[in-house]
């Protein structure tokens, strides 16, 4: 019998299980020893998202080597130990694949090493696009997706049935998983249109398939709404306001349709972001209200927290600063009840600098503006330097609160903060410092203020 490495890459689509790993875990179920993962990440400053069916994929040798953010968390919970003892291949011989293999949808190609390398961020996004699509294209329902991306016989050609299994579920939360992984490094402004590509096939997916058990149907449903919150959110980072607000009434509807609270607290959690930032503020308030009455379904205090704290923002937009004191006081009492299992996968953003820039943008809308510039620099200085999306914005939103609170020489060193992350394209980052430019140019002949106007002139250029 031929050794497993060998027998993997004769046939290069069956998963060998890793007993390895499956002998850690011990006596442990799924779900204990998820949580264990999850405790352990969070005591070396890591944020992932780990739950029982990571531990099975894993076990079922899907995941061959684990992103950077889980190696660190293995390593820490086995000191001593390698990869290779955990039961994991090689990351350069994941990465390989040797010509003419076909490529494998997401566990080899780890998101965060397309950005290791000295290559053209744009490159790195298509090459990213082109992965997302590929990615469809390698189960059971090929013709379905092919048809949705434009690559196969037509829409009219589509089947009206199609079984639909693991690969394809995987595949389709997968890409949820890389879209915002790539969001959280460069921003949005890059991604959107080439992000509809597997959002377009995930509703293929639903429209022209049936599942053979009723937890696939779930997870295809909870997928497909949430990488159509996804793209939303890439539109609405982008200022494309009206495709965002499409996207997310798509995801809402998915979630009534399949009966999903957490996701429809989702959705209604960027649909009152999304009207804050439009000046929607009264359907701020009622979106983010009707998020909390679906979330209580779901048993996370932290989604509630996000939730007050989105309808807190839409009271500050309406200048009431009593709702938003009460809706504030509501998000910590939460938010001090600490993670739970319950809470959801997306949530991983949030924690203390994101409570604190929320809390920053209700100040700032009130016109306390030294009081949001305190929490805004505690945001960024908070906030971990390999999410460099939200590191910009926090930074951003720091420049605009001092500059308007009367420190325009911190502002300008702040600005410059930003501009330093010139990986980012976020249209709504470029806005807020377009802004505070215009609020600085008074005091342009102040040197800190002179060198960034300087600056932020020919970034605009090179744009």
């Amino acid at each position: 019998m031929a050794p497993s490495s060998q027998a993997s890459r004769a046939v290069p689509n069956r998963a060998v299980p890793n007993l390895a790993f499956r002998r850690l875990r011990g006596p442990r179920s799924p779900g204990e020893f998820a949580a264990s993962v999850r405790k352990a990440a969070r005591e070396i400053g890591e944020q992932v998202s780990c739950d029982a069916r990571y531990i099975g994929r894993v076990e079922a040798g899907e995941i061959r080597c684990p992103n950077y953010a889980y190696e660190r968390v293995f390593l820490h919970m086995f000191p001593g130990l390698t990869l290779a003892d955990l039961g994991f291949a090689a990351r350069e011989q994941v990465r390989g694949g040797g010509r003419g293999r076909p490529p494998e949808p997401f566990g080899p190609r780890e998101t965060r090493e397309l950005f290791d390398s000295d290559s053209n961020s744009h490159s790195d996004i298509d090459e990213e696009s082109d992965v997302l699509r590929r990615a469809f294209m390698t189960g059971g329902s090929a013709t379905v997706a092919a048809a949705s991306l434009g690559l196969g016989p037509g829409p009219g050609r589509v089947p009206a049935q199609r079984r639909v299994g693991e690969t394809e579920v995987n595949a389709v939360e997968d890409a949820v998983r890389r879209i915002r992984l790539l969001d959280d490094r460069h921003g949005a402004d890059g991604l959107y249109r080439r992000a509809a590509q597997p959002l377009r096939a995930a509703y293929a997916l639903l429209d022209a398939s049936t599942a053979a058990r009723r937890s696939t149907a779930d997870r295809l449903h909870a997928g497909a709404g949430e990488l159509a919150i996804s793209v939303g959110w890439l539109a609405h980072d982008s200022g494309r306001f009206d495709d965002a607000r499409s996207h997310y009434a798509e995801a809402l509807a998915t979630a009534r349709v399949g009966g999903d609270p957490a996701l429809e607290a989702h959705a209604f959690c960027n649909t009152s972001f999304l009207a804050r930032d439009a000046g929607r503020h009264r359907e701020a308030v009622r979106s983010a209200q009707a998020g909390q009455r679906a979330a209580r379904h779901v048993a996370s205090p932290r989604l509630l927290s996000l939730l007050s704290l989105r309808e807190a923002g839409g009271w500050a937009g309406l200048g009431d600063r009593t709702g938003c004191e009460k809706s504030l006081a509501r998000a910590y009492a939460y938010f001090d009840r600490g993670p739970a299992d319950t809470d959801p996968e997306w949530m991983s953003f949030f924690g203390e600098p994101e409570l604190e820039a929320l809390q920053a943008q209700c100040w700032a809308a009130l016109g306390e503006w030294p009081r949001a510039a305190r929490h805004a620099r505690r945001a960024a200085t908070l906030q971990d330097s390999r999410f460099t999306r939200n590191l910009a914005l926090y930074r951003a939103e720091l420049a605009a609160d001092l500059a308007r609170a009367g420190a325009p020489e911190e502002a300008a060193e702040a600005g410059h903060q930003v501009l330093d992350l010139a990986e980012v394209q976020s249209s709504r980052i470029q806005s807020i410092l377009s802004d505070t430019a215009r609020v600085l140019l008074p005091r342009r002949r102040t040197g800190a203020v002179g060198t960034f106007l300087e600056r932020h002139q020919e970034s605009l250029r090179r744009a």
